[in-house]
């Protein structure tokens, strides 16, 4: 029972073929009833998952003889990790496989709003020639602020080098990170002279709602602000305030407050509208929770999950 591993949601091909190649037994549960899916745990010893359902305390409840978790992606939001940690149930994520993925479309977004790609693709399509109208903004001089600096903003801060940017990052929870590619400040520094913000959080009760009115009040310059976090670390109607008074000038979204749980969709039944202000606002990029979501970061993540699962195991 400890080497049969329950797959909650798709993965990679390479990660249950290398696990079934290790001697675990892989079922793969294509389904999407919460109760099917508990009544089924406490079979298994390992459970992978991205974000179909929660893993919260009547979740792991029924679990008496997990031994790991094995979240594909980097949010572990969906899991209750302390009562999973009193359990014994490890909890393991990959992070370092989608890094680059995030940090290469923090980029992509960045460049696309300050440059107005999205609007002048459509412009010149339609026949619109307009280049006056259309000047874009460097990146070279300014300051990028990264609030939080784990594997995604790191690679954020690694994929900027070449810009020529001040590039600056606050992590309440990490000291002493400076490298060639960051310089540590404190918060009252990102406030005086960030031009840039982008976020690389997880979703905590600190974090949630983290961009708000007077978070954004704060801010000496105005502002650009990147998400690529989670959507529910900004507050919407805050931000679209903020848009309309100038305060922030532009704002690159992957993620959105409105996503359901398993972000595979928006919570359509009940959008405000704030949400509407957001997609009618040409200031504004969206993109649908695909930072980490490329061809490798798929494959990475799962060689990512082997090494700590042989890790756990010893093998």
């Amino acid at each position: 029972m400890e080497k049969r591993v329950l797959f909650i949601d798709t993965a990679h091909p390479l990660l249950g073929l290398e696990l079934e190649r290790l001697g675990f037994q892989c079922t793969h549960y294509g389904g999407n009833s919460r109760q099917e899916i508990l009544d089924m745990l406490p079979g298994f010893g390992g459970v992978v998952i991205r974000s179909k359902i929660r893993l919260d305390r009547k979740a792991l409840e029924h679990a008496g003889n997990l031994r790991f978790i094995a979240r594909v992606g980097a949010g572990m939001e969906n899991i209750d990790g302390e009562y999973a940690l009193a359990k014994g149930i490890a909890c393991l994520n990959a992070p370092e496989g989608n890094r680059d993925a995030v940090g290469e479309h923090a980029v992509g977004m960045l460049l696309a709003l300050l440059n107005h790609l999205c609007r002048v693709n459509l412009e010149v399509r339609n026949g619109v020639w307009i280049r006056e109208g259309n000047r874009g903004t460097e990146i070279h001089g300014k300051t990028v602020a990264i609030i939080g600096y784990g594997n995604m903003g790191s690679a954020f801060a690694e994929k900027l080098s070449g810009f020529g940017a001040n590039v600056i990052a606050y992590d309440k929870y990490k000291k002493d990170f400076s490298n060639r590619f960051v310089r540590e400040v404190t918060m009252e520094e990102v406030f005086t002279t960030a031009d840039i913000l982008s976020l690389h959080v997880p979703l905590t009760g600190e974090t949630r709602q983290m961009v708000n009115k007077t978070y954004l009040d704060s801010f000496v310059r105005p502002l650009i602000v990147i998400n690529t976090a989670r959507g529910q670390c900004v507050d919407t109607a805050a931000l679209m305030d903020a848009i309309d008074s100038g305060k922030v000038t532009g704002a690159a979204l992957d993620v959105l407050e409105y996503e359901k749980l398993s972000f595979e969709n928006l919570d359509s039944a009940g959008l405000p509208e704030d949400f509407r202000r957001l997609i009618r606002c040409d200031k504004v990029i969206l993109s649908p929770h695909i930072a980490g979501w490329t061809h490798e970061s798929n494959e990475k993540m799962a060689r990512v999950l082997i090494g700590k699962i042989r890790n756990l195991y010893g093998i």
